[in-house]
């Protein structure tokens, strides 16, 4: 894994409203970096910045592989994924929501269920595999869309409040497949949340935003 991503004083505002100011930070080893702050501290608008759904409207975003600065084309979107509290999917079963981010990328059948099987067992789905997605629970879609982003392997992985709206069982288990992916460490893991205790529970780094700003990081 060699990509990382520098945030250089980025600027947004809504309406005149600013939402980030002069935020900086390097996400430059692997490991699992959780960003805590209240609601409506800027995190998610930070999140979208970084993987690149929204532009700053000052400061810069760049991707590193080793010492160059990657386009932002899809290649570079392939090596990242962010994951929104609210997943998408589809009205077909566990199995093809999971498989669509390989199928699109022209995946084979054969590497797909190989790909697939594992990430369904991963976030503990497999025997929802042939089900409806329409019919899972919140926080088994939430797992579902944990899957989905892990079958393309990402080299950076952002996760906005994976366990914001799910029950006590499910958000333990979530933070349960987070701390498996630690232990893998082959990608960097940013995670949102304004719970203090699982920050402390799934971090290799916290990042304390207020006010838009990145205030401390250890």
């Amino acid at each position: 894994m060699d990509l990382k991503l520098i945030i250089s004083n980025i600027y947004k505002s809504y309406d005149r409203k600013p939402v980030l100011k002069d935020c900086s930070f390097s996400f430059d080893r692997s490991g699992t970096y959780v960003l805590i702050g209240p609601n409506g501290s800027g995190k998610s608008t930070f999140f979208r910045i970084c993987g690149l759904l929204e532009d700053p409207d000052e400061g810069e975003v760049n991707y590193f592989s080793g010492v160059h600065i990657l386009k932002r084309d899809i290649e570079l979107r392939r090596r990242i994924t962010l994951l929104l509290p609210k997943v998408g999917i589809f009205n077909t079963t566990v199995f093809k929501n999971a498989a669509y981010g390989l199928r699109i990328r022209g995946t084979k059948g054969p590497k797909i269920k190989e790909k697939v099987d594992k990430a369904l067992e991963f976030v503990g789905l497999t025997h929802k595999k042939n089900q409806n997605a329409l019919t899972l629970s919140s926080g088994e879609t939430q797992r579902l869309g944990i899957a989905r982003a892990m079958v393309i392997e990402p080299e950076i992985f952002f996760l906005d409040e994976p366990a914001a709206s799910v029950d006590q069982e499910n958000t333990e288990i979530i933070e349960d497949i987070i701390l498996k992916m630690k232990k893998e460490e082959r990608s960097i893991v940013v995670i949102a949340t304004h719970d203090m205790a699982q920050a402390k529970r799934l971090a290799d780094w916290l990042l304390l935003m207020k006010d838009g700003k990145i205030i401390s990081s250890w």
